[in-house]
């Protein structure tokens, strides 16, 4: 069955029960990784995932607690011997620093590199990011304070649909992302500067007519919220949940 497994739910600053907010998109053909804050490979391991069937990174924006891992996960997979191409999809501001990076790196220099290709997704409107026989994935760009991709899901087999928001200001961008999705996977870091409330989620969540809230990218640790899930069910009827680092979302 498709799914959606969670594997980070915290904000930028984690907690030991709780990575950097990232997840992995499971399909029969295609299993798709979105960001990579820390190296996935241990947490993939951990969910029964081969890193070797990785076939694409999508990386959302270029801020730490979401692309840092990637240098250290591209070298794992060439040192444990990929020879499977990876396409990375992102906004052209992400993309253009991630390989300004790997140079700094020398990544050109490695032995027997793995072929990556590199899908530049356009910064105007919702945008085909990938298609396959499992689901078909667009994106378009959200209000951060960075270029930002939001995504949406589309599961061929079952007809669901689910939205990331990822980082972003509540705005009309992701409502349309998320128009009659089952599940809305929206952030709830606080009513900051590119970011979102619990409350602000929810009524994002409201006005796209979601079924259901996953709340993801909020504060752990010392910083939790107390008033986090309550304030998303007094502004959404809908069910309302926290993602959890492992939870499983079956589509």
């Amino acid at each position: 069955m498709n799914k959606i497994i969670i594997l980070g739910s915290s904000n930028a600053i984690a907690d030991k029960d709780h990575q950097n907010a990232h997840m992995v998109i499971v399909g029969k053909k295609r299993i798709v990784l979105i960001d990579s804050p820390h190296n996935p490979i241990l947490r993939l391991t951990d969910i029964g995932v081969d890193f070797n069937e990785i076939t694409d990174l999508i990386l959302t924006h270029f801020h730490p607690d979401h692309v840092s891992g990637i240098p250290l996960l591209l070298m794992d997979m060439w040192l444990r011997g990929r020879e499977k191409p990876l396409t990375l999809h992102g906004l052209d501001h992400a993309l253009s620093r991630l390989e300004n990076l790997m140079d700094a790196f020398g990544w050109a220099t490695w032995p027997g590199f793995f072929p990556v290709t590199f899908n530049r997704i356009p910064s105007v409107g919702i945008n085909p990011v990938l298609s396959s026989s499992d689901f078909d994935i667009y994106g378009s760009e959200v209000d951060h304070m960075i270029p930002t991709l939001g995504t949406r899901i589309e599961f061929k087999e079952s007809g669901k649909v689910a939205t990331y928001s990822c980082d972003t200001e509540p705005c009309e961008e992701v409502v349309q992302l998320a128009k009659g999705v089952d599940i809305l996977i929206h952030e709830a870091s606080g009513p900051f500067k590119g970011h979102s409330s619990s409350k602000q989620a929810a009524e994002v969540a409201t006005k796209a007519e979601a079924r259901e809230l996953y709340l993801i990218h909020y504060p752990t640790g010392e910083f939790w919220q107390k008033n986090l899930l309550e304030d998303a069910r007094s502004h959404f009827s809908g069910n309302v949940e926290l993602a959890e680092d492992f939870m499983v979302l079956e589509f």
